[in-house]
């Protein structure tokens, strides 16, 4: 088991110029109650608005992309993270993602440190909805009986973290305009002796508007 030395936060983000400050502050506040390295990466991916200046402005390191799609995004910031980085270094970093309409507790990137240090490679965290309870009732019931004090059956690239090591053995994220969460997680889950962890700890609270930037996603779900 090898102790993480660095954390590394990725955020893809589409036409995000209204909520990307938002999301990078809360991980750089997060980022603020570790004591080892923090590199966060924003991919402005075919944006069309002030979503990279917003990000740089916030404090993120920003790369652009015109992939299109959320997958290659995702892996693209991962790349611009992990690049040079040795084989010892791939297993003390950890890999936590998150999306551009989200906003992170404080305790996020330590619940993912403990859980890479505890001998974790895979932690997939949940969601909380923004705005109140009385919305979105349906979904809310829906995902509610998704969860157990074991853990919870959900995956989201909003709240997902990976040791180095092992995102690279998986192959990475695939590139997919959708679910590229979903696809990767079966990666790792092939993997033997792949450590995964479902952890109900420090949700991050995401947007509940009802028109996303993916074809599918909570966004809609929400107005399915």
């Amino acid at each position: 088991m090898t102790a993480l030395e660095r954390m590394v936060v990725v955020v893809p983000a589409r036409d995000e110029e209204r909520t990307i400050a938002a999301a990078v502050t809360s991980v750089l506040l997060s980022a603020g109650r570790l004591g080892i390295p923090v590199d966060l990466v924003v991919v402005a991916d075919l944006c069309r608005d002030a979503t990279a200046e917003n990000a740089s402005a916030a404090g993120a390191h920003v790369i652009r992309s015109r992939a299109g799609n959320v997958g290659a995004a995702r892996a693209a910031g991962v790349d611009e993270a992990l690049a040079g980085r040795s084989a010892r270094e791939l297993r003390s970093t950890w890999i936590a993602c998150t999306d551009a309409d989200s906003v992170v507790p404080g305790q996020w990137l330590p619940h993912h440190r403990r859980a890479g240090d505890a001998g974790i490679d895979l932690l997939l965290g949940t969601v909380r909805l923004a705005g109140p309870v009385t919305v979105h009732t349906e979904w809310r019931r829906r995902y509610a009986a998704g969860t157990c004090a074991a853990g919870h059956r959900h995956v989201h690239g909003a709240n997902l973290g990976v040791r180095a090591s092992t995102y690279r053995a998986a192959g990475g994220f695939p590139s997919r305009p959708a679910h590229e969460d979903r696809e990767f997680v079966d990666r790792v889950r092939a993997l033997p002796g792949a450590n995964v962890l479902s952890s109900t700890a420090h949700p991050v609270l995401t947007s509940d508007r009802l028109l996303g930037r993916t074809p599918a996603g909570v966004a809609h779900d929400l107005s399915a």
